[in-house]
């Protein structure tokens, strides 16, 4: 299940993604507070008659502080539909995100659901008492490596990725709900890249990770060269895709309806690498902001947030434009960070995705003088 091929991010072979720097790890992480946590599941040898779990679950922690007790603002933006977030309603109704944000495989997004709840209701004796945690969980379809029949994921591994989650450098490649995952007929994987702006005298840091789960291999680009019509070998037996997943962080006060407006940028990231956006993808993308905890209590009824100013002159360059901006630098980077750090991967049936080929990759991309 792995290659003899070095792997790397795309950086370390010479593909620096746009013109904004990026934050010290080049990860989500560099948003202070935040943390991500990975549990890979790999069980079972093809061909032996037990059962071949390639899956796992990703968690992303807003803050290190009460979750339930101080919420982030949120939003969520669909690119494309097949698939599912829960607690999209609540963001799309109350703008708040009150829990870790956990992705898995679509089989498991109950347990993980169930598991979040118990997790968070043995640490706060509030949860189910004076209010319910509504967790946000969301899906990718694995099944074309991973034995969905099998339903090989339990409750222990959910709680330990939200266990292990750290801030610092976050693992990527085909790790966590990564795992199972194809990314261009490729094998896919989870990605993370961040960039650091100043606006208005002050520094904000925007990261996005993303769960890579689609695409047809003649769609993918990089940096403009169709890579994905050059490469036409190391197919797998049949196509299959099941949701990108994207969560973008940043610490720039920005309310609900900003935050949607960011999410939407994924789009653009996503596209720059060959995406359309497939229809049987759930390409599904989350944004938070960690500029303001809002309590569950306050002492009167008005609470002071801090948000970017509605409306400015866009004529005189708009701040949201260079946010836009880093999202979608940072979603492009992160998603080739995860085709370029997974690595070759055999599942149930014998089905296998190969990793990208690099050398081949970087000669296509030398040929048409992109580096």
């Amino acid at each position: 299940m792995s290659d003899l091929e070095p792997r790397g991010r795309a950086r370390e072979f010479g593909l620096a993604i746009g013109r904004h720097p990026t934050g010290t790890l080049n990860a989500i992480t560099d948003v202070a507070g935040v943390r991500v946590g990975h549990q890979t599941v790999v069980r079972g040898i093809p061909g032996t008659g037990d059962p071949v779990i390639r899956t796992g679950v990703t968690a992303i922690w807003p803050h290190g502080g009460d979750l339930f007790r101080e919420r982030v603002y949120g939003a969520v933006s669909t690119f494309n539909g097949y698939g599912e977030v829960t607690s999209n309603i609540v963001i799309d109704e109350w703008g708040l995100i009150g829990s870790p944000i956990v992705i898995t495989d679509t089989t498991h997004i109950g347990l993980a659901y169930d598991a979040v709840c118990r997790y968070m209701a043995a640490r706060d004796p509030a949860v189910g008492d004076l209010d319910v945690v509504i967790p946000v969980v969301a899906e990718c379809d694995d099944g074309f490596l991973n034995d969905n029949r099998a339903f090989g994921l339990r409750r222990e591994d959910v709680d330990a990725a939200l266990d292990v989650a750290a801030e610092g450098a976050v693992a990527e490649g085909a790790v966590g709900s990564a795992t199972g995952t194809q990314q261009f007929d490729f094998k896919g994987g989870i990605g993370t890249s961040s960039r650091v702006l100043e606006l208005k005298g002050e520094r904000f840091t925007v990261g996005v990770l993303v769960n890579t789960n689609y695409a047809n291999r003649h769609q993918l680009e990089i940096r403009g060269v169709p890579v994905g019509r050059l490469i036409e070998d190391l197919m797998p037996s049949h196509h299959s895709e099941g949701s990108c997943i994207a969560v973008v962080a940043t610490d720039a006060p920005l309310h609900p309806r900003q935050l949607r407006r960011l999410a939407r940028r994924v789009d653009v990231g996503l596209a720059r690498t060959g995406s359309v956006g497939n229809d049987g993808s759930g390409e599904i993308f989350i944004a938070f902001s960690t500029a303001n905890r809002i309590p569950r209590e306050t002492p009167r009824l008005g609470h002071p947030v801090e948000v970017v100013a509605e409306g400015q002159f866009w004529t005189q360059g708009s701040p949201m434009d260079r946010l836009f901006e880093a999202v979608a630098e940072a979603t492009e980077e992160a998603a080739l960070n995860a085709l370029f750090q997974a690595t070759t991967t055999v599942g149930r049936d014998g089905n296998v995705l190969h990793a990208l080929p690099i050398g081949r990759t970087l000669h296509i991309l030398r040929n048409w003088r992109v580096l």
